[in-house]
């Protein structure tokens, strides 16, 4: 069986995007290598790599100079609203399964980027802990 997947013009809207999503997008409807990319930011290729994979986001200054590089606006990069990419034109047909693996990585890509954040707050929190015990 298979399930009708519409990736129109609501492709990058703000329920089925992240701004990894959008970032990735842009970068590869602009024609550039996450190396050119970095390059031109002035960032290491390891922060695109985080940016894209929602791991990590870009500072308002990094985020202003990327959305004029990429040619879309800031508020469509953060929220998918505004001037950016058009989705694929035509309805893609994917089997159910492959759809429920796609739903299933994208709720673990949230829940990684979630424990990550939890992670970075406990270690802040033993460092804080450790220099007043020392």
């Amino acid at each position: 069986m298979t399930t009708d997947v519409e990736l129109g013009p609501g492709w990058y809207d703000a329920d089925t995007a992240t701004l990894g999503d959008r970032i990735t997008g842009a970068r590869e409807a602009s024609g550039l290598s996450q190396s050119e990319l970095a390059r031109r930011l002035g960032v290491k290729l390891a922060t695109i790599r985080t940016w894209e994979n929602d791991q990590a986001e870009p500072r308002a200054n990094k985020l202003q100079m990327l959305a004029g590089m990429l040619g879309v606006s800031i508020m469509w990069l953060l929220t998918g609203a505004g001037d950016g990419l058009e989705g694929p034109e035509e309805a893609v047909k994917l089997p159910d399964d492959v759809v429920a693996l796609l739903g299933e990585l994208r709720q673990t890509r949230l829940e990684q980027a979630r424990l990550a954040e939890r992670m970075g707050r406990l270690e802040k929190r033993l460092r804080l802990a450790l220099s007043q015990g020392v």
